[in-house]
């Protein structure tokens, strides 16, 4: 079995459903999760004021495991279609998965 990862990618509510659209249009493999997440930092510049009250901005966060063999091409293309929407991503090895 080849080594597989599980990038995570973090992203704006504003561009969730064209990143949505792009993963199903793109080979991911197994599918994808999605989830509201909220992200916090002590830097407020890109912050509205009602986030800065809060204390926390919305954010979504998709995860896919993907082989190492379609690793590099996926993020390519991503920095590629979404060059400057802020996706914070970072990627992990994955020690074991499957179903139960």
């Amino acid at each position: 079995m080849s080594q597989r990862f599980l990038l995570t990618l973090v992203a704006d509510p504003a561009i969730e459903e064209p990143l949505v659209d792009w993963l199903l249009s793109n080979e991911v493999g197994h599918g994808f999760t999605s989830s509201q997440i909220h992200g916090h930092a002590s830097e407020q510049r890109d912050l509205s004021l009602a986030e800065q009250v809060a204390g926390r901005k919305r954010q979504i966060r998709f995860q896919l495991c993907v082989g190492a063999s379609k690793l590099a091409k996926l993020v390519e293309q991503l920095q590629l279609e979404f060059e400057g929407s802020g996706i914070h991503y970072w990627v992990i090895p994955v020690e074991a998965e499957g179903w139960l």
